[in-house]
């Protein structure tokens, strides 16, 4: 069954729609979108990609409803966005060499790291993978939240599990309808591509591309090389 927020009334709830400039993000509205994500909720929000799902990731209940809202399978685990490397390192243990040369390169931006989780992180967050998908964005909006909220916020696109990706808040709130209560609206998306996603929660393995996005794989191999 899908979640529907509904009023006391019993009637689903419209989405409220909070507006903020994405190139100067108005504090006072970026400080009521990280304390609502703070206080639990669920939130529709720009990145530097796709809109998606913003919540906070150490809380269960909010991470719950991120699954219901996409109809997301459980065993699939949740991207998170960070603001630094030394939040990453907070979140991540045993960091590889190659994570720091990747973040170096393509940070902020369009590239998400998988690395093996850390003991902060809950396990319905890694799926129980004991891995996490780390990425800054190159976008404002997003990172003043998190820099507000203090926290890493998930950002699984916010769709339904099959459906198309959303580039607005007007696509967001007219696909999850319903489903999500609030929506930052910051403008179209600056691209209509995802982001690249490299594993390398695989020491074994080194690196591996596990899904090729707005960054080529022979981008990413050629600095690779480069770097020894």
């Amino acid at each position: 069954m899908q979640p529907i927020v509904r009023s006391q009334k019993g009637a689903p709830v419209r989405a409220e729609i909070v507006k903020i400039n994405c190139e100067k993000p108005e504090s006072s509205l970026v400080k009521y979108a990280a304390d609502q994500i703070r206080s639990g909720e669920v939130l529709g929000m720009p990145t530097d990609t796709f809109y998606g799902l913003a919540a906070d990731p150490f809380n269960l209940r909010a991470v719950d409803r991120v699954y219901d809202i996409k109809t997301r399978s459980r065993h699939k685990p949740l991207s998170l966005l960070i603001e630094s490397v030394d939040q990453a390192e907070e979140l991540a243990k045993d960091l590889p060499s190659h994570f720091y040369a990747l973040a170096r390169k393509f940070w902020p931006g369009p590239l998400t790291i998988i690395v093996k989780a850390g003991s902060r992180l809950p396990l319905k967050v890694t799926a129980n993978t004991g891995n996490v998908a780390l990425r800054v964005p190159n976008a404002k909006i997003p990172l003043a939240v998190v820099t507000a909220a203090a926290i890493p916020i998930t950002a699984t696109s916010a769709n339904l599990s099959g459906a198309a990706e959303c580039t607005s808040a007007d696509q967001v709130r007219d696909q999850l309808q319903g489903r999500i209560s609030i929506i930052v609206d910051g403008g179209p998306s600056p691209r209509d591509i995802a982001s690249t996603i490299v594993d390398l929660s695989d020491e074994n393995a080194g690196w591996r591309v596990i899904r090729e996005g707005a960054i080529p794989t022979d981008e990413i191999s050629t600095f690779l090389a480069q770097e020894g």
